[in-house]
């Protein structure tokens, strides 16, 4: 298998970030700090960094500032969402979860949903693409 990087985090740490290889290490303490150095966190209110990424699934972990909000929007594959930090508010379907640090929800494929920060948090998203 090749191994896949990317360089385009404006300060990666250590240096490129391999995004799939046979064995990808992900330290979500080190990404998050990264996340929280960069001018996009400072200057808006989320920013993210992937951290695999194959033909078949995505893991990325996405901060958020206090109130702020991903709009209701639908992904082509199943989904998972496990809080690291903060609480968020997740609804899909009209159903509104409150998720913490260590708890995550998954979701089927297609269906609309928004998330939002109740507190500044980051969370893992995981998705396992649709490859019809």
């Amino acid at each position: 298998m090749e191994n896949k990087s990317n360089d385009a985090t404006p300060q990666p740490p250590d240096g490129e970030h391999i995004l799939n290889a046979q064995l990808v290490e992900m330290n979500l303490e080190e990404v998050i700090k990264q996340i929280k150095s960069e001018t996009t966190w400072t200057d808006s209110d989320r920013n993210s960094v992937t951290l695999f990424k194959s033909d078949r699934m995505r893991i990325v972990l996405i901060g958020l500032h206090e109130n702020a909000e991903l709009k209701p929007h639908k992904a082509n594959g199943v989904i998972s969402v496990q809080v690291i930090e903060g609480k968020i508010e997740f609804t899909a379907d009209e159903q509104i979860t409150h998720l913490e640090q260590r708890q995550m929800i998954a979701l089927q494929e297609n269906i609309i949903h928004s998330v939002k920060a109740l507190t500044e948090s980051f969370f893992l998203l995981t998705l396992a693409m649709n490859n019809k």
